[in-house]
């Protein structure tokens, strides 16, 4: 057999799959597009699987790849075996509707055999236990001996994910003789040992479960094949492991150049050796398709690995920089396969040299630190270190929380985990605290704090909806980068933008930048020191990367809606002024589609009639049409034409004047419209106080506007729905309840007053005499606090001279009320002393002045023990 190499396996395969009627496609990114399931892509069918669901057409039935995939589940076992590791690639065929399991099995044989030439008897495949169609084809068609067929269960042999298309699998398992092997005389295919190793895996897609195991055949029958090159590669080459195939033993043996170090000669070398080979291949790829080392999402993956890398590059003995050289092995061992690594070279090595720079600023540092803090460990007597001194080395030294659990790991000690991310929750709460909740305050203020002062952005946009220009800067949500790329957020800086950047009370446009790569939709706009302009947002496809020429474009109908409410505001502080007088100034304002607010100096609330004469000014005024007309002039200029500046604001030497007819004229940096008449109409919603002097009025215009009739309209509706009547009969209505509801009112308070009269007979049996006073401590039925009082009153008079305490349950809730007369007080009877006594009986609290009290409780269990209480505590004041 013919030892191929990883580069021509993969184009063997690709080719022979074309020679039958496939589309080679060339691998998809590493990062997943439209699909939020996936961190990465993980296997050869996942950036397929709209083709699979039909939510896509396939370009053609008949597809084939090599699709590179990073599976991250395994980072801390990468290294410590010769199996585990984080980047492979996968080679596919995949049929849409189209072939079967036929062609499927026969082309499996085919390229195994006769294409690469592996040894018929030493390939084993493996069915589902019910699919008898792929045994009989294994068997009669392909002439596979029924004892070497192996049929295994829906563990094995079976795909499924939920609900959904389904279907039996076949695998190919190639024996690599006894060296591999277990030993035990029953080893077999199946075995977890390393001697029967399965190489190509075919997914018969043919049935779809309901999500509760009902099977159901599919009209379109799919195949989806998987293979690891880098397993066929050992096999074709007869090597031990990966990570002795071809292209991973040179960059192996590079590594092994820069350490000096032998692999085979120690485990705990290999281990190194074995990381920094993997982790460095999975960074080159991943950097190549856009990722960006970061604290979060797949950036945090491709910086873990690159530390990893980093620390066990010292681990061996290397104290500079040598990532960026292993990249160049990690290029020329897969440029034929990958062009676009050769390509974006100059991008990755950028990336590479800067991360590890950074790193090594602080590991040493890191290192020596956590070295003291196991010295402690060590004294105290204890193998975990403290949550708090773990984010220590995070927070304050730069120290990734899992080279720390490595680390320690490898001395077999831990950390406290929950501790960890409480102190971690802390920190954000404080940092949340002090910068605000501004999406890009806090700890991206000093993201911004760090770009290049020199950097300044164009605004445009007073007469542009689009612009061309070229990205200068670029930042995540954490820190300065080179690139963003599919589903990652952060801000982007340009030369020149047609995009308004918040302020002046105007909220910033909406829009979306292209480049030739990619595509970032703008959700908000920052200006910035220096006079930069951040695009905030996300990036929605590709990539957008540092001197990309890109296109920017203001979101039309959102820069008009907010043009509407900006003017309206205009108009507004003109009204105010009118009506209220001319000490109203401009307080403070936000402008955006959806509506206005505007404050403004006035010391007391507005009267309706005020806001309805201001209203109707400013409608009035739209319907002028007044056309609105802005100029540059010099400030001492502008001032003469009586133009209103915003107070404690600063300007220029030129500033931006906004005349709308003879009706309004401002100092304004913001966006307007033509003319008055574009904002439709003017409604204010609500005007309040917002401080000692300061009023604020919301209002809507335009589309806000309609919005809010028609949201008003279906409220009326479904309010006179609820009623029983017609929008045009609602008051008549309301005004029928709310007589009823009074008639209904007065019956209540009658009933009660005579439940209460009736209750008097009840209880003056109840009277006893305490030191020479009368006491009425009585419990009555349903009667709450207004009743209690009536009814008190009632007795007192009956009894003379004494104390009245009463107590009553009302849906669970007790209500107590305590009477005294002069005379009894006068003997010291104190009725708010007495009834905070009897309230604790019944859970509650209460008091009051000495001749009446009340108070309240939950406890209806504790009346009749509040009535002792009573007689005790009265007992006691009179003593």
């Amino acid at each position: 057999m013919q030892k191929y190499g990883v580069n021509e396996l993969r184009r063997m395969f690709l080719e022979f799959f074309e020679s039958k009627g496939h589309l080679a496609m060339k691998s998809f990114s590493l990062v997943p597009h439209n699909d939020k399931s996936l961190l990465l892509i993980n296997s050869g069918m996942a950036p397929l699987k709209p083709y699979f669901t039909g939510q896509e057409i396939p370009p053609r039935k008949r597809v084939t790849t090599c699709q590179k995939c990073i599976r991250t589940g395994d980072i801390e076992n990468v290294g410590k075996t010769a199996r585990h590791g984080t980047f492979f690639e996968m080679l596919g065929n995949f049929s849409f509707g189209d072939y079967f399991k036929h062609d499927a099995i026969h082309w499996t044989w085919e390229f195994l055999t006769e294409v690469v030439g592996l040894d018929p008897d030493r390939l084993y495949p493996s069915v589902y236990l019910e699919d008898d169609e792929a045994w009989k084809i294994w068997n009669e068609e392909i002439g596979i001996a029924p004892e070497r067929i192996f049929k295994f269960g829906k563990e094995d042999n079976f795909w499924e994910h939920g609900s959904g298309p389904c279907g039996p699998c076949s695998e190919v398992y190639y024996d690599r003789g006894e060296k591999y092997g277990c030993g035990r005389p029953d080893c077999t295919v199946g075995c977890e040992c390393d001697r029967y190793m399965e190489i190509w895996n075919n997914v018969f897609t043919q049935f779809d479960n309901d999500g509760h195991n009902n099977y159901t055949e599919l009209e379109q029958k799919n195949i989806d094949t998987g293979m690891g090159l880098e397993r066929l590669a050992c096999i074709v080459q007869n090597v031990d492991s990966m990570f002795d195939i071809d292209t991973m033993k040179a960059l192996r043996d590079h590594v092994c150049r820069i350490t000096g170090v032998s692999y085979g000669t120690s485990d705990e070398t290999d281990v190194s050796l074995r990381v920094i080979t993997d982790h460095i291949r999975s960074v080159t790829f991943m950097i190549s398709d856009g990722i960006m080392p970061s604290n979060s999402g797949r950036g945090y993956v491709l910086r873990r690995l690159l530390r990893r890398a980093c620390r066990h590059g010292r681990l061996l003995g290397i104290e500079r920089a040598f990532l960026v050289e292993l990249a160049q092995t990690v290029i020329d061992g897969s440029k034929d396969g990958y062009p676009e690594l050769e390509e974006k070279k100059d991008f990755i090595f950028n990336v590479i040299a800067k991360e590890e720079a950074q790193f090594n600023k602080t590991i040493d540092q890191g290192l020596s630190i956590l070295a003291d803090m196991e010295a402690d460990m060590k004294a105290e007597g204890t193998t975990v270190l403290s949550g708090e001194n773990a984010f220590k080395l995070y927070d304050t030294y730069g120290f990734p929380v899992d080279l720390t659990s490595e680390i320690l790991e490898e001395k077999g000690l831990t950390y406290d985990k929950e501790g960890f991310e409480k102190a971690q929750k802390e920190q954000r709460a404080k940092s949340e605290g002090t910068f605000g909740t501004h999406s890009y305050s806090g700890t991206d203020a000093s993201v911004y704090d760090a770009l290049d002062p020199e950097l300044t952005t164009e605004f445009v946009g007073y007469d542009n909806m689009e612009a061309e220009s070229e990205v200068t800067a670029l930042t995540s949500e954490e820190e300065i980068v080179d690139a963003l790329s599919d589903g990652e957020k952060g801000t982007v800086i340009v030369a020149k933008t047609p995009l308004y950047a918040t302020s002046g009370g105007q909220e910033a446009d909406k829009g979306v930048i292209r480049s030739a790569d990619g595509e970032f939709v703008v959700e908000d706009v920052v200006k910035l020191l220096g006079g930069k302009f951040g695009h905030v947002g996300h990036v929605t496809k590709g990539m957008i990367k540092i001197g990309d020429k890109v296109t920017l474009e203001v979101d039309r109908e959102n820069r008009a809606l907010a043009a509407n409410n900006h003017s309206a505001t205009h108009l507004l502080q003109k009204a105010l002024r009118m009506v209220l007088g001319t000490h109203v100034e401009q307080a403070g304002s936000l402008n955006n589609a959806n509506r206005l607010r505007f404050d403004f100096t006035h010391f007391s609330a507005m009267t309706e009639e005020q806001l309805k004469e201001v209203e109707a000014i400013v409608n009035r005024e739209i319907r002028n049409h007044l056309p609105v007309v802005v100029r540059n002039m010099p400030i001492e200029e502008a001032k003469k034409t009586g133009a209103a500046a915003l107070f404690g604001e600063k300007y220029g030497d030129i500033v931006r004047v906004v005349s709308m007819g003879d009706f309004s004229i401002e100092f304004c940096g913001g966006t307007h419209v033509a003319n008055t008449g574009d904002i439709m109409a003017f409604k204010i919603l609500s005007e309040s106080g917002v401080a000692a002097g300061v009023r604020r009025i919301e209002a809507l215009t335009s589309k806000g506007l309609m919005d809010y009739y028609e949201e008003q309209e279906q409220k009326l509706h479904e309010a006179a729905k609820m009623l029983k009547t017609t929008p045009d009969n609602i008051e008549e209505k309301i005004s029928h309840l709310q007589a009823e509801n009074k008639a209904l009112k007065s019956e209540v308070e009658s009933l009660k007053g005579k439940l209460a009269k009736d209750a008097i007979g009840d209880v003056m049996n109840q009277v006893t005499e305490v030191v020479g006073v009368k006491l009425l401590a009585a419990k009555v039925e349903g009667v709450d606090m207004n009743g209690l009082r009536d009814l008190g009153d009632q007795l007192k008079d009956k009894l003379g001279e004494g104390v009245v305490v009463l107590v009553s349950a009302t849906d669970g809730k007790v209500s107590l009320m305590a009477m005294a007369t002069k005379g009894a007080i006068d003997k010291g009877a104190h009725a708010g002393n007495l009834i905070k006594a009897c309230a604790s009986c019944v859970g509650g609290g209460g008091g009051g002045r000495p001749n009446m009290a009340q108070a309240g409780g939950k406890k209806p269990e504790g009346m009749n023990d509040a009535l002792t209480k009573a007689k005790e505590v009265l007992a006691e004041q009179l003593a």
